[in-house]
């Protein structure tokens, strides 16, 4: 087994990968709700049950967080792999 594989099936890898992942969704969120505000105005749509939600708005809405959130989880767990890799170059 690599170096590189050791390191990233080990228990504290795993931990720091899945909290640095939830804190940049948190904060992708935090970042596309006001900046769907600042473009368009309204508020997020925040229950697409609603009768008085505009569609276009919920469907929009929610292909955006599907791409933010992928992105901020591939941005945080490459970020971890680039920290790891340099820490274990360092030992």
């Amino acid at each position: 087994m690599s170096d590189n594989e050791e390191m990233t099936d080990s228990f504290g890898y795993k931990i720091v990968t899945a909290v640095t992942a939830l804190a940049a969704g948190w904060l992708a969120q935090k970042v596309l709700v006001a900046g769907w505000k600042a473009i368009t105005g309204n508020d997020a749509p925040e229950n697409p049950d609603d009768e008085s939600a505009n569609i276009v708005g919920v469907v929009g809405f929610a292909a955006a967080t599907g791409a933010v959130a992928a992105l901020a989880r591939a941005a945080a767990t490459r970020g971890v792999r680039k920290a790891a890799a340099k820490a274990a170059a360092r030992r």
